[in-house]
């Protein structure tokens, strides 16, 4: 498992009484995670889809001022997994908790909790106690009726180590949030800033994520097939990049496998006349251009790989590999 130390640049100047701290965003699939960290650090480097368990791997989102770097780990929904990759994903979700010193734990405050929700609490219950966790009410602009609102609130705060007004004996607070409308949002920052401890510059100051620019491709290329696509299509698939090239004049040349298990998915995926793979590949390009703000010529293929989210080396193949 990785540590600050492990990240921290001695080449990096950090200022005094500078603060950093690494802070874990967690929660079950589909309650707004990567929509909070692409509005907290003001640029997409996470694909969002209405579809649950889109987020699959670990991802740092790295913000910093004149006073704080603050490195949010944009982890998977937390689920009862069934088969290979959902294993990777709870198992890249739960390490997150044991190394932040920061947890936001996300809720949708439109619906009462479930299980899912349940068993993240359960796993923050048994986590070192000294670190802050921030409930964070996701939602609050659906319209459910007040007194159903107050409920919900309730119900999530119960899952807190104790009941609502009692001293808890671990650091919890809570904050109602609309990630997509920007409701409390600097509210939230504020909170998270105020918890992380005095630490160095673990990055440069311009830059903002982990990822090499080839991984969060794939990830703008799959965001497209979530899009585009329907029914258990989306969760088959799987994006490597074979080619990501930058040529003389600045335009980079990239070349990507989308899997899937199934001919007939590789069917749908390509659509009648090679009308949907290309749909597909136009907005992707379009998505990969605006991040990188050069223009860029992109090749897809479709390939099947039978069954590769039940084998744990298919599921390394295609990228998904824990430290």
């Amino acid at each position: 498992m990785n540590t600050p130390q492990d990240f921290t640049d001695p080449e990096l100047s950090t200022p005094p009484g500078f603060k950093s701290g690494f802070v874990a965003i967690v929660g079950k699939p589909n309650v707004g995670k990567s929509t909070l960290l692409n509005a907290l650090l003001g640029q997409k480097i996470s694909i969002v889809s209405a579809k649950p368990q889109t987020t699959r791997d670990r991802l740092l989102g790295i913000l910093t001022s004149a006073t704080a770097q603050v490195i949010f780990i944009d982890t998977p929904g937390i689920h009862a997994p069934k088969n290979s990759l959902g294993q990777y994903m709870v198992s890249a979700a739960t390490g997150a908790i044991g190394e932040a010193d920061v947890i936001v734990f996300m809720v949708d405050v439109s619906e009462r909790p479930d299980e899912n929700d349940r068993r993240i609490a359960a796993a923050l219950r048994d986590r070192d106690a000294s670190r802050l966790v921030i409930l964070a009410l996701n939602k609050m602009d659906n319209l459910i009726p007040p007194d159903r609102m107050k409920a919900h609130v309730e119900a999530y705060w119960a899952l807190a180590p104790t009941a609502p007004g009692q001293e808890p004996p671990a650091p919890w607070d809570w904050i109602m949030l609309s990630a997509t409308r920007g409701d409390n949002r600097q509210e939230l920052l504020d909170k998270i800033v105020a918890a992380v401890p005095a630490g160095p510059l673990y990055y440069p100051e311009d830059q903002i994520t982990d990822k090499p620019e080839r991984d969060i491709a794939a990830e703008l290329i799959r965001e497209q097939v979530l899009l585009h696509l329907k029914q258990e299509v989306p969760h088959s698939v799987a994006v490597v990049v074979e080619q990501f090239d930058e040529r003389q004049n600045g335009d980079i040349h990239i070349a990507a496998t989308i899997y899937v298990e199934r001919d007939s998915q590789k069917g749908i995926l390509i659509g009648s006349g090679g009308h949907m793979l290309k749909q597909i590949g136009a907005d992707a390009r379009h998505s990969i251009q605006r991040m990188l703000d050069c223009k860029v010529f992109l090749e897809l293929w479709v390939k099947v790989r039978k069954n590769w989210r039940e084998d744990d080396r298919e599921v390394w193949r295609m990228g998904y590999r824990n430290e």
